[in-house]
């Protein structure tokens, strides 16, 4: 469950509440009470950054797709024939 962060329009308290996704937003401020509470908008308090965070960090040996080894980098693969010399159609 997200924590939602609050500040009242009137008295200008903040408070933090912890709320399911799909609750109704908070109205009433706990200080004034006034109907005057509106949901900020803040920062995530963390970030996806370092090790563990992408996808060939949880394969092993063979199985990382890796850019520029070959598989799906587009490649392309030389049919085993010598070019045409001349401008000799093969």
């Amino acid at each position: 469950m997200p924590i939602y962060e609050y500040q009242c329009k009137a008295c200008g308290h903040r408070l933090e509440k912890l709320q399911k996704i799909g609750a109704a937003p908070l109205t009433d401020c706990p200080a004034c009470e006034a109907t005057e509470l509106s949901r900020l908008v803040s920062a995530a308090g963390f970030r996806l950054a370092g090790g563990g965070w992408y996808e060939t960090d949880f394969k092993s040996g063979g199985k990382k797709n890796l850019a520029g080894d070959g598989a799906g980098s587009g490649d392309k693969k030389t049919s085993g024939k010598a070019p045409a010399k001349d401008g000799a159609a093969a």
